[in-house]
C-alpha cells in the first residue's frame, strides 16, 4: 500500500510532533508499505522518511524542481515534478491512503486538494487520516462539518476524513484501514 504523508518541513518542532512522525514512519516501514511524501530532507518530512527507511519500508520522494537541492537522501525513488501543483497531483493519483500530520499552509492545501478530488469522484474509498494533536485542526474539521449543512458542499466524501487525536489512535486507524484494503 502507498501511504501519502502530508506534513511540515519546518525544523525545530516540539518533540511530540517529531515523535509522531517517527512512530508513523516506523509503522509504515514495519508493515511493508511505501511512503509517498514531499521528498524534502527537513522537518517532519525527513523524520517520517528516515523512520520508514530504518524500518525496512520503501520511500518515494516527490520533489518539485524548486526544491530539488533538498531531496532527502533516504529516498529509494525520486519523482521529479515541475512544481508544487504537479507534486500534489502525483501524490493524490498514486496514494492508497493519506495521513495529515501537523503542518502549515502547504499541508492544509494538500489535505483539502485530496479531499476535493475525492468529493468530486464521490465513490473514492481512500481514507484521509488527520493527526489532530492538541486540537490543531479543530477549526478546519468543524468547518468541514458545517459545510455539509450548506447547499455548497457535495459532502458525501467528507466522511473520508478520519480523525486521530493521539499517535496510538493514528496507528490503530491505519491498522484498520490497511486490514480492510487486503
Amino acid at each position: 500500500m502507498k501511504i501519502v504523508v502530508y506534513c511540515s518541513s519546518q525544523e525545530g518542532l516540539e518533540e511530540k510532533y517529531q515523535q509522531l512522525a517517527r512512530e508513523l514512519g516506523r509503522w509504515i516501514g514495519q508493515h511493508g508499505h511505501t511512503l509517498l511524501y514531499g521528498g524534502s530532507n527537513a522537518g517532519l518530512m525527513h523524520l517520517t522518511a528516515s523512520a520508514v527507511h530504518e524500518a525496512g519500508g520503501h520511500v518515494t520522494g516527490v520533489i518539485p524542481e524548486m526544491f530539488r537541492h533538498r531531496l532527502d537522501p533516504v529516498c529509494d525513488d525520486a519523482v521529479h515534478t515541475a512544481n508544487l501543483g504537479d507534486r500534489k497531483q502525483y501524490m493524490i493519483e498514486h496514494g492508497d491512503a493519506f495521513v495529515v500530520l501537523p503542518g502549515g499552509i502547504g499541508t492544509l492545501d494538500e489535505w483539502m486538494s485530496t479531499l476535493a478530488v475525492m468529493t468530486i469522484g464521490n465513490d473514492d474509498p481512500r481514507p484521509i487520516i488527520v493527526a489532530n494533536l492538541d486540537g490543531m485542526y479543530d477549526a478546519t474539521l468543524q468547518q468541514l462539518v458545517d459545510m455539509t449543512h450548506t447547499p455548497f458542499a457535495r459532502g458525501k466524501n467528507l466522511s473520508r476524513t478520519l480523525v486521530a487525536t493521539s499517535t496510538d489512535t493514528l496507528l490503530q486507524i491505519l491498522d484498520q484501514v490497511t486490514a480492510s484494503a487486503l
